[in-house]
C-alpha cells in the first residue's frame, strides 16, 4: 500500500516522539552518570569520572552485580533445557494436550509479574522452602524459558524435518542427526534466547522482590534501595547506566543472531 507524503511525514513523527520517550529519559541517565553533581539535577554542572570510580570501590553495589550475574545465569541454563525441549516437544510431536501445554509454556511471560511473585512466594510457603538463591533462580526461569522457547520454536518450524529425515535415512541415530544435522541449524536461535532471557533476568525487579530473602540483593534491588539515599544519586546514575548498556547488548546480539524481532516483555 502506498501513503500519501502527508501520512508518511505522520508516522515518521509519532514514530520519533515514540522512541524519544523511551530512550531519552535513558541518555540523561546516562549523561548524568558523569555528572559533578549530587543531586540528580540536570543540566549537569560539569562532567566527571569520579563517581565511576566510587561505584567500583562499593562493596555492595559489586555484591549486588555478582548476585544478578549468578540469578542470571543459572536461570538461563535452566531456560535453555527446559525452553528447547518444551519446543521440540510441541512442534515436532502430536500428542494429547499439545496445544495446552504449549499456552500453558508461554502464559507466564504474559502475566503481571506481581501475580508471578505472589504465587511463587506462596508455592514456597507452603512447601516449607526457605528464600534463597534457589526461589530467586525458579522465579526467574519461569518467564526465561518462554524467551528460549519462543525463539527454538520459531527456528524450528522453518527448518522444516526433511534434512532430519534424510540423516535418519541414512543411517544415523538420533543423537547423531541431533548433533550434525539439528543443532547447527538451531544453535544460534538457543543463543539468541539465552542472551535475551540473561538481560531480562538481570533487571528483574517485581518477581525478584517476592522471592528474595532479606540481605540478598540484585542489581535493580539495590537501586531501589539507595535510590532516595544522601550522597548515593550520582552512585545510582552509574549503576543504572551500566544496567542499561548490560541490557541493550545482549538483547542487540539476540536480534542480530536470531534474524528477526525478538518478543519478550513483560505486563
Amino acid at each position: 500500500m502506498t501513503l500519501s507524503p502527508r501520512a508518511r511525514l505522520a508516522l515518521r513523527l509519532f514514530t520519533g516522539l515514540g522512541l524519544g520517550a523511551i530512550y531519552v529519559p535513558l541518555v540523561v541517565v546516562l549523561i548524568n552518570s558523569f555528572n559533578v553533581s549530587q543531586t540528580f539535577g540536570w543540566p549537569p554542572t560539569g562532567l566527571t569520572l569520579r563517581w565511576w570510580a566510587a561505584v567500583w570501590d562499593n562493596p555492595g553495589a559489586r555484591s549486588a552485580v555478582l548476585t544478578s550475574a549468578r540469578v542470571g545465569l543459572a536461570a538461563t541454563g535452566i531456560a535453555l533445557v527446559l525452553g528447547t525441549m518444551t519446543a521440540f516437544a510441541v512442534q515436532r510431536y502430536r500428542w494429547f494436550g499439545r496445544e495446552v501445554v504449549g499456552f500453558l509454556v508461554v502464559l507466564p511471560i504474559a502475566l503481571p509479574g506481581i501475580v508471578t511473585g505472589i504465587a511463587l512466594n506462596s508455592a514456597f510457603a507452603a512447601r516449607g522452602i526457605p528464600l534463597g538463591y534457589l526461589s530467586v533462580i525458579v522465579g526467574h526461569a519461569t518467564f526465561c524459558i518462554v524467551v528460549v522457547h519462543n525463539n527454538a520454536l520459531a527456528r524450528l518450524r522453518r527448518m522444516g524435518t526433511s534434512l532430519e529425515e534424510a540423516s535418519a535415512d541414512l543411517g544415523a541415530d538420533i543423537f547423531q542427526t541431533f548433533a550434525l544435522v539439528t543443532f547447527p541449524q538451531l544453535w544460534s536461535a538457543l543463543l539468541a534466547g539465552g542472551l535475551l532471557a540473561f538481560a531480562l533476568s538481570f533487571d528483574e525487579v517485581v518477581v525478584t522482590t517476592f522471592t528474595t530473602p532479606p540481605g540478598l540483593q540484585t542489581l535493580p534491588l539495590w537501586i531501589f534501595d539507595n535510590l532516595f539515599r544522601p550522597n548515593q544519586a550520582p552512585v545510582v546514575n552509574v549503576v543504572a547506566a551500566v544496567l542499561i548498556v548490560m541490557s541493550v547488548v545482549p538483547i542487540w546480539v539476540s536480534q542480530r543472531l536470531s534474524g528477526e524481532p525478538t518478543t519478550g516483555g513483560r505486563m
